[in-house]
């Protein structure tokens, strides 16, 4: 009873403003706020309240570190004013009701919905108004427990009164990032040059000013989503040179990811997405290959630009998934597009490739020649993979061929390789202006 008693008198506080706040962004609509705040504590019972926090929050991830207090409860108020709410709290209260043409009505709210208000006047007369013709409501004071944004609320017990540092963090959706990377590579030459940037999308529901940011990449285990993710646009990038002064993120291991930090503060506004460069213009070894599969295409032959994610290519730094924008440079100096691929999450050392499109003057056609039952269990099939170039320069094909059961190449008209149990590759040299015939058996059991 004691206990009691004492929160009856609470003291309400103000929103302190926020010190310091880092932000974590990861990849699946999901980010990490965490915030320092000078907050006045008080002896005894009081609360403390956060207003400019996200409307998206996962009120079961906050934590609220604040020395020299207790906390006894905690709150997540989200019931927002609005016209509707309103209309709910004021029933059988006097408003004010006027519409479109000027005309007022005035008297105690009976019924709100969406096809009718009802009220009644103070000579007792009832008048049903569409709310579609309602310009403007007035109401009398604003109804206690609405709030103008989302807040939280702390119950807590001080042991002496003086301003304490409060550490508060929590989890909200309605943020993701995503990278995009521009290549733009020569004609004549194996140099490719490989810029990126990174997209931050902050639909949370409140804005941050000055904030440090981190950006998780790799696959993070959620195991219940709070809300549906919203999907990202693909903002437009622009070939920028960046100055010596530009941010920069630091990038390190971290547990089974890696995050990225940026080197000095950035403000993200609510229902904005903005840019920032991960890293400078790197330029990179790379070369043209062409890969036939007829089990994806069994017409076109497709072109793939291929580099090495090492530091002697030009490159060697972890790389997060995104989209890269494929461009090549014309006579007259201008960019042309000339394809785009996702890039997975890209370890150092290993390669990228990147399918640009279909290779235009290089054609392709896959044939069964044959099918024969040896046995019971044993069969034989036969195949022809018949390639024409067209261009003026001699090609290398790499054509796969996919195989199931327990098989064995005969009669290979090539050398091959075997990739995997279900998988061989034929690396086949095409002239310039002419035609190259591949055959091979295969028998299964």
């Amino acid at each position: 009873m004691k206990a009691y008693l004492l929160f009856i008198g609470v003291i309400v506080m103000a929103t302190t403003a926020v010190s310091q706040v880092t932000i974590t962004v990861y990849n699946q609509n999901l980010g990490l706020v965490k915030e320092t705040r000078t907050v006045e504590v008080k002896k005894g019972a009081f609360t403390y309240e956060a207003a400019d926090v996200a409307a998206l929050i996962d009120p079961t991830s906050v934590h609220l570190k604040l020395n020299g207090a207790a906390v006894f409860e905690q709150d997540f108020e989200y019931d927002l004013v609005s016209r509707d709410r309103l209309l709910e709290r004021y029933l059988d209260q006097t408003i004010q009701v006027f519409t479109d043409k000027g005309d007022m009505f005035e008297g105690t709210l009976l019924s709100a919905s969406s096809s009718e208000l009802i009220l009644r006047s103070a000579e007792g007369r009832v008048q049903a108004v569409a709310p579609t013709f309602v310009r403007d409501v007035r109401f009398g004071d604003l109804p206690g427990g609405l709030r103008t944004r989302p807040t939280l609320v702390w119950s807590l017990f001080g042991d002496k009164a003086g301003k304490q540092s409060a550490e508060l963090s929590y989890l909200t959706s309605g943020m993701n990032w995503h990278a995009e990377y521009v290549a733009i590579i020569a004609e004549k030459s194996p140099k490719l040059e490989l810029s990126s940037w990174v997209s931050i999308d902050n639909r949370c529901g409140t804005s941050y000013e000055n904030a440090k940011l981190k950006l998780m990449a790799g696959d993070v285990q959620i195991v219940q989503p709070v809300y549906s993710a919203d999907r990202l646009r693909n903002a437009p990038m622009a070939e920028m040179q960046l100055s010596t002064g530009a941010p920069k993120f630091e990038e390190k291991a971290f547990f089974e990811y890696h995050l990225y930090t940026l080197d000095r503060p950035v403000t993200l506004k609510d229902r904005q997405t903005k840019q920032i460069s991960l890293f400078s213009p790197a330029t990179v070894n790379s070369h043209r290959e062409y890969v036939y599969d007829p089990t994806r295409n069994a017409e076109k032959v497709s072109a793939k630009v291929v580099f090495k994610n090492e530091e002697k290519e030009g490159l060697g730094i972890p790389l997060p998934s995104g989209k890269v924008r494929l461009y090549q440079r014309d006579d007259d100096g201008g960019l042309e597009f000339v394809g785009e691929d996702m890039l997975d999450h890209t370890p150092t050392a290993k390669e990228v490739r990147l399918t640009a499109g279909m290779a235009f003057d290089i054609s392709a056609k896959y044939e069964v020649t044959d099918h024969q039952r040896i046995s019971d269990r044993i069969y034989e099939e036969s195949f022809k993979v018949t390639l024409h170039n067209s261009k003026k320069d001699d090609v290398t094909v790499i054509v796969v061929a996919r195989q199931y059961g327990d098989w064995t190449v005969l009669e290979p008209s090539l050398p091959y390789e075997k990739k995997d149990a279900y998988t061989m590759e034929f690396k086949v040299s095409v002239p310039a202006d002419k035609e190259i015939v591949l055959t091979y058996r295969v028998r299964r059991q």
